[in-house]
């Protein structure tokens, strides 16, 4: 897992032209007029979901995990923290959905980060992650989450 601030993203050019692209929608798009919905930014190698909620107390979330696509999560307004782990043996909770590409992982994580504007965190395959969990009582948050294909 990676955190950064969107102005670094350029360091994660080396990841491949997928994430490129990913950067690239990320810094070059007013996201003040973009409403909730998925976008294929190519094909189905790199798609934008664009999101808008009130965080969430962690006690009744789980953490996830993908297979088929690593997460770009980008905060465009707000803050929140994400709960983190590494996917090892654990038992899922949720099996996985090959449709929807997550499963879900009981369990505490092992450490949260407080993410602002302007911050994004990558997600891999073996990272477990727990996002939208408020910081002090629900407050609004607009994040985008880029869907970089693995393969």
């Amino acid at each position: 897992m990676v955190i950064d601030t969107l102005e670094n993203a350029a360091l994660y050019n080396h990841l491949g032209p997928k994430f490129v692209k990913a950067f690239r929608y990320l810094s070059e798009t007013d996201f003040s007029n973009v409403p909730k919905g998925k976008y294929e930014i190519d094909g189905t190698d790199v798609i934008a979901i664009v999101n808008e909620y009130d965080t969430v107390a962690a006690s009744g979330e789980q953490m996830e995990a993908h297979k088929k696509y690593i997460d770009v999560q980008y905060i465009v307004r707000g803050e929140e923290l994400i709960g983190h782990d590494f996917l090892r043996q654990q038992e899922p909770s949720k099996a996985y959905d090959d449709t929807n590409d997550f499963w879900l992982f009981g369990g505490k994580p092992s450490f949260f980060s407080h993410m602002k504007t302007g911050m994004f965190a990558i997600f891999y395959p073996t990272d477990l992650h727990m996002p939208n969990i408020q910081v002090q009582g629900a407050a609004p948050v607009k994040k985008v989450v880029m869907k970089v294909s693995v393969g």
